[in-house]
């Protein structure tokens, strides 16, 4: 089945990004009650490459189907859960790398190393982290997992930020409003 990825983000307005949002489906994991659990031998590495045994995951296909299907806990362990099995996964930093940004109608819409479309707000926080010689945000995604916003979109957020409240360092989605500042 061959796979369409969504626009160049850029060229979106806010209505389409929305519709993309909303015609993404994600698996009920949280529904399934799997009897098995197990390790699944995988890891998420920092940069967002996923590995299997060792080895580099090349399938783009295939890190986009074992992403609809990730859970993390309270302890903060991340899980691979079909309707049958909950497998451990070895995450480096975070399940996901957003890889881009934008600003449209007061909204800011982020793209996921996995091309799914995400809008900031209240369902999809931003928490900032690090320091201020190594600053980190990451984006609530789904089910406990986040994503770690690299550099170049770091670079996107702070400028929609500096334009936004000047040196607060705050900027604001879908009513709800975010520090790119690290507390405590």
């Amino acid at each position: 089945m061959p796979y369409d990825p969504p626009p160049y983000l850029a060229e979106l307005t806010l209505a389409q990004i929305a519709d993309e949002v909303a015609q993404r489906k994600i698996p009920p994991v949280e529904t399934w009650s799997p009897q098995h659990i197990g390790e699944s031998d995988m890891r998420i590495a920092a940069d967002g490459t996923w590995y299997h045994e060792g080895g580099i995951i090349h399938r783009p296909a295939m890190v986009r189907a074992f992403s609809s299907l990730l859970i993390r806990d309270e302890a903060g362990q991340h899980w691979l859960q079909t309707p049958v099995e909950k497998l451990s996964i070895e995450v480096d930093d975070a399940a996901f790398v957003a890889v881009d940004c934008v600003a449209k109608e007061g909204e800011i819409a982020l793209r996921l190393n996995t091309d799914e479309l995400v809008l900031v707000g209240p369902d999809h926080g931003l928490r900032a982290a690090g320091d201020p010689e190594t600053p980190a945000i990451y984006l609530h995604v789904r089910r406990g997992c986040e994503a770690r916003l690299n550099r170049s979109t770091y670079t996107q957020l702070a400028e929609i930020a500096m334009e936004t409240s000047g040196d607060d360092w705050l900027v604001t989605s879908q009513g709800a409003i975010f520090s790119l500042i690290a507390t405590g």
